[in-house]
């Protein structure tokens, strides 16, 4: 029988992000001039698309990951290396958000329009691809084979977690298993990678190497979780893109999966949402009332820090250091955010 975690008191999102990202602010500075150099070209479209993604900011949670895996396990700031493969984590994030928002059929990311919405499928299919060439020929430049097996086999999980996902859409039978080989695929691996880069760049031994991809699995599938609460319970002004986007776009995220097990009637009028492609007929509010009643988001949030739980644990071999301790700190950050 599965058994979750209890419910952490609650803390500060602000300032638990302050607290972690103060320990590397000049790093995350270099990032930003360093992502700004990548997503430049001689090609004035380029130029442009790359500065408009780039505005629309982002928490640079990855390629913060990988800063903070180096410096736990003994990296130095003066490391080029590390500057340049968080940045490609980046890229790579970047280029999957672009192509999703076209599968999505999204119009907004980050409170602004999105990519697909503002320059047309065409020329963001284009950029995504863009923005993955160019994350890999700066990789190239690192000449690890051990690092470019990591972002190949990463490339390949996400594009099958993408693949897999259309092909549930619409389905109201998904299962918890199928749910987490799509969440794991599309995002935890990405974590892991950052992780075990930092580590590896770190010239950590394997043990440790094993653990920070460990962190990163666990952290991923903790952060996804958390994602899926706030598609319900975050304003959108807040979320940065329309709430309950998920089932409009015809996917049944685990809330939903364990409300149907509880609840099998509601079957129909998630299908409904999902064929109709708006909550006319049922609203959204009735859905977070149902959710709530039935005590699902408070079963998925200790589900979340379950696996939070699981991340600090896998610290537990790294040597005891501010970088460490920040690390350690990311978990219930992730899931305490609003957005």
């Amino acid at each position: 029988m599965q058994t979750f975690a209890p419910i952490k008191e609650k803390i500060n999102p602000q300032i638990a992000a302050q607290k972690i990202f103060s320990l590397i602010k000049t790093e995350m500075l270099l990032i930003e001039e360093e992502f700004e150099r990548q997503a430049s070209s001689n090609i004035q479209v380029i130029n442009y698309l790359g500065d408009y993604i780039r505005a629309s900011g982002g928490k640079r949670v990855r390629p913060a990951l990988l800063v903070l895996s180096n410096y736990a396990l003994g990296g130095t700031a003066s490391d080029e290396n590390v500057i340049r493969l968080a940045t490609v984590m980046e890229m790579l994030h970047t280029a999957t958000l672009v192509h999703d928002d076209i599968i999505d059929n999204a119009e907004t990311r980050r409170n602004r329009a999105s990519v697909n919405a503002r320059f047309g499928n065409q020329v963001s299919v284009l950029m995504g691809d863009w923005l993955y060439m160019s994350a890999f020929e700066t990789s190239l430049k690192e000449r690890s084979l051990e690092i470019l097996d990591i972002l190949t086999r990463l490339t390949r999980k996400m594009t099958e977690g993408e693949l897999i996902q259309l092909t549930t859409l619409g389905r109201t039978d998904i299962s918890e298993t199928e749910y987490f080989d799509i969440l794991e695929r599309k995002t935890a691996y990405l974590f892991s990678a950052c992780c075990e880069i930092g580590a590896i760049l770190a010239d950590a031994p394997n043990d440790w190497q094993t653990a920070l991809r460990n962190f990163g699995m666990n952290l991923g599938t903790a952060f996804q979780l958390a994602d899926d609460l706030l598609d319900f319970t975050a304003e959108e002004e807040i979320l940065g893109k329309a709430s309950g986007a998920d089932l409009l776009e015809g996917k049944l995220t685990l809330p939903l999966i364990l409300l149907l097990t509880k609840e099998p009637r509601l079957k129909s009028d998630l299908e409904k949402i999902m064929h109709d492609g708006n909550y006319t007929r049922f609203s959204r509010q009735n859905i977070l009332e149902q959710l709530e009643t039935a005590g699902i988001l408070e079963e998925t949030r200790r589900m979340a820090y379950t696996f939070a739980g699981r991340a600090i644990k896998n610290l537990e071999l790294l040597p005891k250091t501010a970088y460490r301790s920040a690390l350690e700190e990311i978990p219930n950050y992730m899931i305490e955010r609003n957005k």
